[in-house]
């Protein structure tokens, strides 16, 4: 398996996206996504969508070329219509006059609605952390998850993110999880290697637990915590589709198919300034402090280094480099 740079995956990926119809500067939001992705080792977000986000390029399922266009309703409301574009660049236009409201509030929402799926929510949040501010994020999917005891798919994986500074400009703490067992991706990439899954992440369309990920994506992904990762995946349906205008999960087609409606998506931001409070990082130390106290535990989010070269799949690499016109 080859040993390639973040600079070098991150320029096959922006070429491979203009190349398929986004504009230079959408491309390069979408690229910084992804070089991030497979920094840390977050394969599901990062080259292993480059293929579906050109298709829907071409397809016109996601417009690459629209201009995001930023509202401020409220003094501590933030909007962003994304226009069925790329959600990256959505954000990026709005983190500005969300972080400068939330200096100014003390708590601002960004409401990024109609918007392309944007993978890791983590990334997102990280910037708001990076800026001094709390972040916390959610967004919603297609449905694959049905309430516990029932067989119909209502919601989607409904990842939750959470990110909050260390006061020097660094990472404190994050987390960035899906509110079921396990993210739909890793059920897609078991299937496609010929992989069981296991017992505990899926039932089949009968509600009966599985380990063939095929009748899983027949049936239903499980909750974490059964109904109490029930409850916070409602949370994050109703305030990703709610509060930013964006469709439920239900209405929501496939992610990753090549033709179709565009997905639709919100994703919507809490940012709080821990400034607010003057004991905040006081707090914080005692909290770390704590979880120090025994060998081998750490804040979520610590110990992460980001990785460069990155090694790759053949196959994955030989992909990008095709969608590039590098081959």
């Amino acid at each position: 398996m080859p040993d390639i740079a973040l600079d070098e995956i991150h320029r096959a990926t922006k070429s491979a996206l203009t190349r398929h119809g986004a504009a230079p500067w959408i491309a390069e939001e979408v690229a910084l996504a992804v070089r991030k992705a497979e920094a840390v080792g977050n394969r599901i977000c990062g080259l292993y969508y480059l293929e579906s986000y050109c298709q829907q390029l071409q397809s016109g399922r996601v417009d690459g070329t629209v201009e995001p266009v930023v509202s401020h309703p409220k003094p501590g409301v933030v909007a962003v219509d994304a226009k069925f574009g790329f959600a990256q660049p959505a954000f990026a236009r709005g983190l500005p006059e969300a972080i400068a409201a939330a200096q100014e509030c003390g708590v601002a929402s960004l409401a990024v609605g109609h918007a392309h799926t944007c993978t890791s929510l983590g990334y997102f949040t990280e910037q708001i952390a990076r800026a001094g501010l709390i972040g916390l994020g959610l967004t919603n999917a297609s449905p694959i998850v049905a309430p516990p005891g029932g067989k119909t798919r209502v919601i989607g994986t409904n990842p939750i993110a959470f990110s909050v500074p260390d006061g020097a400009g660094g990472i404190a703490m994050q987390f960035d999880q899906s509110t079921t067992t396990v993210a739909l991706g890793k059920i897609t990439m078991a299937k496609a290697a010929g992989e069981r899954i296991p017992e505990g992440w899926a039932v089949d369309a009968d509600g009966q637990p599985t380990t063939d990920p095929e009748a899983a994506l027949g049936g239903s992904l499980v909750s974490m915590g059964s109904h109490k990762g029930w409850g916070f995946g409602l949370m994050a349906e109703l305030l990703a589709a709610g509060m930013t205008g964006g469709v439920v999960s239900r209405d929501v087609k496939p992610l990753k198919a090549p033709e179709g409606p565009p997905h639709d998506l919100g994703q919507y931001y809490l940012l709080m300034d821990p400034g607010s409070s003057p004991d905040f990082f006081d707090r914080l130390g005692r909290i770390a402090e704590g979880v120090a106290l025994d060998e081998g535990a750490r804040m979520p989010g610590q110990g992460k280094a980001a990785q460069d070269p990155v090694t790759l799949e053949q196959a994955v690499w030989d992909q990008t480099r095709a969608l590039a016109g590098m081959t």
